[in-house]
């Protein structure tokens, strides 16, 4: 087997591929809690129903909103030990918004136009924790 600069160690890869995905995931949560928080229509028209006619929504929206930020930001902060836990709430928080909008949509309870990104979003975001993760627990050996 070869080795040298044109092919990097597993383990190095491995962890840089994580890292990519922690701060992609950082990303994502610090631009979509911002929206949720600054300009919860924006989200609320994307199901299909009307900001002004759903405050208890827009409350919601707001409310994980500031959450959301706070979870990207950590992404970016953290390190050792305490990066790890971060990450390993990623998973279970994303794995359970994927879960949840996929209900939804087998449920009838949101559109499939609807449901199907969503579920393909929170499932991207899943596999970003899910990578992270992994890669933090592997940094760590």
């Amino acid at each position: 087997m070869k080795t040298g600069s044109h092919f990097p160690a597993a383990p190095d890869r491995a962890i840089r591929i994580g890292q990519a995905a922690r701060f992609a995931l950082a990303g994502i949560r610090v631009i979509n809690g911002g929206i949720a928080l600054i300009a919860p229509g924006v989200i609320i028209r994307r199901f299909g129903e009307e900001p002004a006619a759903d405050n208890a929504a827009v409350y919601g929206l707001r409310m994980f909103g500031v959450r959301t930020v706070v979870l990207g930001i950590d992404l970016v902060a953290l390190n050792g030990d305490s990066l790890r836990r971060a990450l390993g709430q990623a998973v279970i928080i994303h794995g359970t918004d994927t879960a949840t909008a996929a209900l939804l949509g087998f449920s009838g309870r949101v559109k499939p136009r609807t449901a199907i990104p969503l579920t393909l979003i929170s499932l991207t975001n899943t596999a970003l924790a899910s990578t992270a993760y992994f890669a933090a627990c592997r940094d760590e050996k």
